[in-house]
């Protein structure tokens, strides 16, 4: 079994539980789509964990913003990056270190392929950026054109919009509530696993996936996918962007809300 993390956000309570619980379930690997930074107020302490317990992290919209040109997000999310980018250069902390962190988000892939699944943040058919929102599977037009760009691949992994759930080849989506928090792999589809440190789906507990193969291997049918909600400190996190005068206090509020 491993488990899929991503949109941590600099949310390190929330990654600590979400951990916690990811070891109780004894999960063989652990693999990030990406956005490990940006929003939140601790991205060096985050971003180590995600080194160290992580096979492997995606690249996400916010590291892309930090390394590069984050002109197109909103004022709040540009003050968070921009103030995140100096954190992770302070001259106070080890220059090593430093360079670990901007190598470690450099190297970060924009799409993984594993048997029959891929692993992406945003969309198949734009990896970084591209948002799955539930009222995309009404829309067949971007639909056939995610499934068409996952090839081969009958299961892939999606972060980026921070709502968990199942889009299916056939034109559905399905929540994790109405499905018991569980689907068993019976189609091609993408799997949207939600947000650890920035749930917008109305739940503020952290979201999280596992994923279970099947006897034919990953992405064969039979699999088991499990949505996981943790609870975790939301008012530490708080206290803590609020004590940031460079992080917009919205950052903050959003959180008790899952917004």
């Amino acid at each position: 079994m491993q488990a899929f993390i991503s949109d941590i956000h600099s949310n390190v309570e929330a990654l600590t539980a979400c951990l916690a619980e990811i070891d109780r379930l004894q999960c063989k690997r652990i693999v990030c789509l990406g956005d490990i930074i940006g929003y939140g107020p601790e991205p060096r302490a985050t971003l180590k964990t995600v080194m160290q317990r992580a096979e492997f992290s995606l690249l996400g919209n916010h590291e892309h913003g930090a390394m590069y040109n984050a002109a197109d997000f909103n004022p709040r999310a540009r003050a968070a990056i921009d103030w995140t980018r100096n954190q992770l250069s302070r001259r106070d902390c080890p220059r090593e270190e430093n360079t670990q962190f901007w190598n470690y988000l450099d190297r970060m892939p924009k799409e993984h392929r594993e048997g029959a699944v891929l692993y992406v943040h945003g969309s198949p058919r734009d990896p970084v950026r591209e948002y799955l929102m539930p009222r995309d599977a009404t829309d067949r037009q971007k639909m056939d054109e995610c499934f068409a760009k996952m090839g081969d691949a009958r299961l892939c992994f999606v972060g980026h919009s921070h709502v968990p759930g199942v889009y299916l080849k056939s034109g559905t989506f399905l929540m994790p509530a109405e499905i018991g928090m569980q689907w068993q792999v019976s189609e091609p589809a993408m799997i949207n696993i939600g947000s650890v440190g920035q749930p917008r789906d109305g739940d503020p507990r952290s979201s999280f996936v596992t994923y279970e193969p099947g006897a034919g291997g990953l992405g064969a049918l039979g699999g088991v996918v499990r949505f996981h909600r943790v609870a975790y400190d939301v008012a530490a996190t708080q206290a803590k962007i609020r004590a940031i005068p460079d992080l917009p206090d919205y950052l903050a509020d959003r959180l008790g809300q899952g917004r």
